[in-house]
């Protein structure tokens, strides 16, 4: 099969914990672990997350006082699609170090008016207390969200349309290559290929990747063990199998589980063929359908 995974940025570095590197190089190696053993009877393409890691560099960017302005949010996405791909492409080879492994810089195509540049809502980076969110509104300009636990930055969270790299991305799967692309979303562009000050959905891209890559599955994985319906509620209960339909009635977060559940059930509608969501730690089992939420075609 070609299978492509949406990891979490989560996975990389787990909530409450340091950023510190060494941190983040030691979850990537188990998330590497657990990819490998896919990989050696499946075709693979890892599209992984990036908000906390793009929130932190994009924190210490503007703090630094020899800059006259912070880096712009494409560059720094493209910064951890390096970072994160790299950590995660040392793992994969050390479990399967004849298969090729490639991580890519990937840009991704976005309409300059889309409207999701006047509503930010994709939360990046770490929580904040309210006083903290308080005063970076006011001196940096920075958007925030109250979630569970705490204010998050929010920023701008256009629509894919196109991925740059497809065509090198078909080769080098069509080649037995196992590919980290589309990382964070991609660095987002305009047509002319010129970044923009925002950060696209990792879901959204590897659904449309999926899509254009003719994958038999979506895999989509996070730090729960499946789709809740009234999540964090106490009449929360777990879904197994759903169809696109049958969730379009539901309520999920849109910071959280409502991008996953609009990419797959994207993925779905436009190839007929099913989304896998669960926990990282249950790869295997989540591919399989014996863990996590399967949503699929109604039969």
């Amino acid at each position: 099969m070609r299978i492509v995974i949406a990891l979490g940025g989560n996975a990389l570095l787990h909530r409450g914990e340091c950023a510190d590197a060494a941190t983040q190089i030691r979850n990537a190696a188990s998330a590497a672990e657990q990819i490998a053993r896919l990989a050696t009877r499946h075709e693979i393409l890892v599209v992984h997350g990036n908000g906390p890691q793009v929130g932190l560099l994009a924190e210490e960017s503007e703090r630094d006082p020899t800059l006259e302005r912070g880096y712009p949010l494409d560059t720094l996405v493209a910064e951890t699609q390096g970072m994160i791909g790299y950590w995660l492409a040392q793992g994969v080879g050390r479990h399967l170090p004849d298969t090729p492994v490639a991580a890519l810089v990937t840009q991704v195509v976005v309409h300059p008016a889309d409207p999701a540049f006047d509503h930010p809502e994709k939360p990046i980076g770490p929580y904040y207390p309210e006083a903290d969110a308080e005063r970076l509104t006011t001196e940096r300009g920075w958007t925030f969200v109250r979630e569970r636990h705490g204010y998050r930055r929010v920023v701008p969270s256009p629509r894919p349309e196109r991925v740059v790299e497809l065509p090198v991305i078909a080769r080098l799967l069509d080649a037995g290559t196992v590919v980290i692309a589309g990382g964070g979303g991609g660095a987002p562009v305009t047509g002319d290929h010129t970044g923009v000050e925002a950060v696209v959905d990792k879901d959204a891209v590897a659904a449309l990747l999926a899509t254009q890559l003719d994958a038999d599955l979506l895999a989509i994985l996070t730090d729960v063990p499946c789709v809740y319906a009234g999540y964090g509620t106490p009449h929360q209960r777990p879904i197994t199998t759903a169809t696109p339909d049958e969730l379009d009635d539901a309520s999920f977060t849109p910071g959280s589980m409502g991008p996953k559940i609009a990419a797959a059930c994207a993925f779905t509608r436009a190839t007929g063929r099913p989304v896998a969501i669960g926990a990282l730690d249950e790869l295997a089992r989540v591919v399989d359908g014996t863990s996590g939420t399967r949503i699929q075609p109604a039969t």
